[in-house]
């Protein structure tokens, strides 16, 4: 059987961009090093320490996230020097306090799913770095912040000048790698859903994942070396567009699907002439002169008009042209967004400009209740192991706090942290012989920093290029903390084997904490979660039914977008769940669009059609928040005629857009919420519509 060890060092070849991570992360590393040394700080190895944990492959996302950890540690500190002297009589008191700085620092980071966060996180667990081990000698705390800091910030500093400037492999070229490849991805599943070919909700789910990576990528854009930070905005404004093409897809897909075999010969005309120009696009070849626009105008004169006596089938054919629109200016705007991406051009055409500067925020789900509970178990965790070492006196309890507070922030953001803090805490027993060899046998032998370096490389070189692989790096980044952690103690002249042994059990006890507070308060399962996103978004929609205000464009489909994202990974792990099986959050996603126009379209309106349309989203939004508290079921029946009188009331308003616009998301909420009903054949002596039938 092989072990976790060999599976680590399994054979491959070191491909360019691994081997160049691994030397540029060292070469940081030792920088870092031997400014500490030269500055005479106290615990040198902390910055190379910090070099290899701010370090990552791209060099916009290691400049975005130093700024944040460089505030995040500032503020850390500052905490621990008002919190420490206060509280130095009562060693209780103060290891409670900086256990809740640590847990309101992880709450708030857990609400922000940008760089920002590291902010919050740094800040929190910073505090645990400098404040624990002044619990038992408050009288240095000043001294001892100042110099925990100055060593993390030239691990920082360090790491980011190194990666910025030596072969800097930049955000902007992956970004614009990846956003081509989605738009390719949008265009191939467009065509398919125009041709009826679709087969399932994998596109739909990848799509979704795509544009929210390509949304967290974005986030690091402004702090980039590349000339394409230039053009964030633009960025921003193509991936809002690709966004709608989710719901846009989907739906248009669902509208042929409720009219096959009923479409005007025309109509059918019209899709492959779309087809045709879509595909132009994905094969990279030139608009027809004027394509879009003769598109735009054969169908405005496809458009049914709505009058009194409208049926279900005109207004989902109005509501499939209406969509068939959207998507050949979603197509040309991204199109056109892209190629001034491409070219640099800092000034849009004034048709696209407005794009950019439309910006709708709380672009991502964020779980405040999940936030609040990882906040408690990292102070449980937090209280239990200062407990046990103020209780004994253990003199490297501190270190035992200082890993349960660094472990309890660092996987907080997963659903179950509990595997990966096991991984941590196998790889770190694994590195125990590795530290103990450096510590007690190689180091002691050397007497200058060239020749420190030497003896360090053969080490750290390899781990590095396990780290730059996302297979391996949790694996390497343990083994190289556990062994930099060991060569920490060499800093206060402590590197006997007693030493070494009561900080490894130190190190090994609160990491150990922080696994069973997580496993006993913390771990959730990828169904458990599954269920509160999708729960989620159903007390969002029923919210949206009940707004008084109006509700902010791009807000809702945003996030919604993102739980898309979120839920395909969870129930890919869930498994056959009779329920999430059922669940359809793109679904989810096209009835919030249409409850949020017909909560637009309603204030416009007047007559007796609006109090019509209140009411069934009143009904709308009791369906939902019946969803939303676990009473899973179908729309009642009596939506149906709700929607019926709606429908009626509706097409007998005076002819405006904001008319239309109700009718038009009146049917997607119809088939978005009875997508079993369908319509009989026409009665071909007769152009009126009949009454839908159950399929």
């Amino acid at each position: 059987m092989r072990t976790p060890a060999l599976k680590l060092v399994s054979l491959k070849l070191v491909s360019l961009n691994e081997a160049l991570f691994s030397v540029k992360a060292f070469a940081a590393a030792m920088l870092a090093l031997y400014i500490a040394f030269s500055m005479g700080l106290p615990r040198p190895f902390w910055a190379m320490a910090t070099a290899y944990i701010v370090s990552g492959p791209l060099s916009g996302a290691v400049r975005s996230k130093a700024v944040f950890r460089v505030a995040g540690t500032a503020l850390g500190c500052a905490g621990a020097i008002a919190l420490v002297p206060a509280l130095a009589d009562s060693p209780e008191l103060l290891t409670l306090a900086l256990g809740l700085w640590v847990a309101v620092c992880l709450f708030i980071s857990l609400l922000d799913r940008t760089p920002r966060s590291y902010l919050f996180m740094l800040a929190g667990y910073t505090i645990g770095l400098i404040g624990f081990p002044a619990v038992t000698d408050p009288s240095a705390i000043f001294d001892t912040g100042l110099a925990r800091v100055e060593e993390i910030l030239i691990g920082i500093l360090c790491a980011t000048v190194v990666h910025s400037v030596v072969f800097p492999q930049s955000v902007g070229p992956a970004l614009l790698g990846r956003l081509d490849a989605t738009l390719r991805d949008a265009e191939r599943w467009t065509r398919e859903a125009l041709s009826g070919k679709a087969e399932s909700g994998g596109d739909r789910q990848k799509l979704a994942r795509d544009i929210t990576e390509l949304r967290v990528m974005a986030t690091h854009l402004p702090y980039d070396t590349s000339e394409v930070r230039w053009m964030t905005r633009a960025v921003r404004a193509m991936q809002d567009r690709m966004a709608y093409l989710l719901p846009l897809t989907a739906g248009i897909e669902d509208r042929l699907d409720a009219l096959r075999g009923q479409l005007p010969a025309e109509v059918s005309a019209l899709l492959a002439d779309l087809d045709r120009w879509v595909g132009s696009e994905s094969a990279g070849g030139d608009d027809e002169e004027g394509g879009a626009d003769l598109l735009r105008a054969e169908i405005a004169r496809l458009s049914p008009v709505i009058g009194a006596g409208t049926g279900w089938k005109e207004a989902t054919l109005l509501n499939l042209l209406t969509r068939l629109r959207s998507l050949v200016d979603i197509h040309q705007d991204c199109r056109d967004l892209q190629a001034h991406i491409r070219d640099g051009k800092s000034s849009l055409p004034e048709r696209l400009d407005p794009l950019t500067r439309r910006r709708s925020r709380d672009v991502f789900h964020l779980d405040a209740g999940m936030a609040l509970w990882s906040g408690f178990a990292a102070l449980l965790g937090i209280a239990v192991v200062c407990a046990f070492w103020i209780g004994t006196g253990w003199s490297s309890g501190s270190a035992a706090a200082m890993m349960t507070a660094v472990f309890c922030c660092f996987f907080a953001s997963l659903d179950d942290p509990a595997p990966g803090i096991r991984l941590f805490l196998v790889f770190t027993l694994l590195s125990v012989p590795l530290a103990a060899f450096y510590l007690l046998v190689v180091l002691p032998s050397f007497d200058s920093f060239p020749m420190l370096v030497l003896g360090l490389a053969p080490t750290f070189l390899t781990l590095g290029v396990f780290v730059a692989r996302p297979a391996t790096m949790g694996k390497a980044m343990a083994l190289l903390m556990g062994v930099v952690g060991s060569l920490s103690l060499l800093d206060l002249g402590t590197g006997d084997f007693a030493s070494f042994l009561n900080s490894t059990v130190a190190q090994v006890v609160g990491i150990a904490t922080a696994l069973l507070v997580t496993q006993l308060c913390r771990s959730v399962g990828a169904a458990w979660s599954a269920r509160r996103l999708l729960r989620a978004g159903w007390s969002e929609i029923a919210a949206m039914t009940a707004a008084r205000s109006g509700i902010p464009v791009g807000s809702f489909e945003n996030r919604m977008l993102d739980r898309v994202g979120l839920l395909s990974s969870r129930l890919a792990l869930a498994g056959p769940q009779q329920e999430l099986a059922a669940a359809d959050a793109v679904n989810d996603l096209r009835v919030g669009l249409n409850v949020a126009e017909l909560q637009r379209a309603r204030r416009a309106l007047g007559g007796p059609a609006a109090p019509h349309v209140a009411r069934l989203l009143g009904a709308v939004g009791q369906h939902f928040r019946g969803l939303s508290s676990r009473r899973l079921g179908t729309p009642p029946a009596e939506v149906l005629p709700m929607m019926d009188a709606a429908l009626s009331n509706l097409s007998a308003e005076p002819r405006s857009t904001e008319r239309d616009r109700a009718v038009i998301a009146l049917a997607g909420l119809r088939r978005a919420l009875f997508p079993h009903l369908t319509f009989a054949a026409p009665d071909p002596s007769s152009e009126s519509l009949r009454e839908p039938v159950t399929a």
